[in-house]
């Protein structure tokens, strides 16, 4: 990213924002300013600014910044109000013309994955789970989508850090059990759930990436056992994973690369 010389002072914080947005890691104040190049003090200020108000965090006393949950949420509804949402609540449609049950666009947040958009089946017969509903990361299909997309380090923390209830007889609550789930989920590009949420749905999920082919969201859908078996989920792997391009083409075609 090329940043002017003179950086105008209500553009800063912005910027900050920007270049922590684009990294895959937590950065420290010092390493935000080798684009900056401002003033040290100005940009240590600026991001214990945003710390205080809660667009940034640091994990302990680590000194690294990372995007906090105002600025994701702040993100998410800059997506969801923009032109973009339209083009990706039509995607969904089609998806769920095709397999015939609910979709679900989901994201990860602080304690879970939450539904952001959704667009119902017609059966009579169907779960409730509406917008705004927030499922576990460790049973559910788009938890254990999101897991997965992470670096095998940043994963076995994640999943220490995880409270592993048993919400059914087919809960993963051995760390080791989903972690070796996870592993092979990351082979086979999709995660499944096999009645581990709930009992008598099954679901399937996989990751909507952007350009740099980060994970921004998990595309999946879901059904009761009696009409959906886990054969019909995995049956429309390769048309779901289509449909996943398709959201992140929508969302992310006009990003630059530096």
């Amino acid at each position: 990213m090329t940043i002017p010389e003179r950086i105008p002072t209500n553009l800063r914080t912005l910027l900050i924002l920007e270049i922590l947005g684009k990294s895959d890691r937590a950065m420290t104040a010092t390493e935000i300013n080798e684009s900056l190049q401002l003033p040290k003090q100005t940009v240590h200020r600026l991001c214990a600014t945003l710390e205080e108000n809660g667009f940034l965090t640091r994990r302990g006393t680590s000194r690294r910044y990372q995007v906090a949950r105002r600025l994701r949420e702040m993100g998410a509804g800059l997506l969801y109000n923009s032109r973009d949402h339209l083009f990706r609540h039509q995607i969904l449609k089609d998806v769920a013309r095709t397999v015939g049950e609910s979709v679900n666009y989901v994201v990860p947040q602080d304690t879970g994955m939450t539904y952001l958009d959704r667009v119902e089946t017609d059966w009579a017969f169907r779960i409730q789970l509406p917008i705004g509903t927030q499922v576990p990361f460790h049973c559910s299909a788009s938890g254990k989508c999101f897991l997965a997309s992470l670096g095998p380090t940043a994963r076995k923390k994640m999943v220490a850090s995880l409270k592993l209830d048993a919400r059914t007889s087919a809960t993963h609550v051995s760390p080791e059990d989903l972690l070796a789930e996870l592993a092979q989920i990351t082979r086979d590009g999709f995660a499944l759930d096999r009645e581990e949420f709930m009992e008598g749905m099954v679901a399937i999920a996989v990751p909507v990436t952007d350009s740099r082919g980060r994970f921004f969201a998990a595309l999946a859908f879901h059904g009761p056992k009696p009409r959906m078996t886990l054969t019909d989920a995995m049956s429309q792997v390769e048309f779901l994973q289509t449909s996943a391009q398709r959201l992140g083409d929508a969302l992310f075609e006009q990003e630059i690369l530096p």
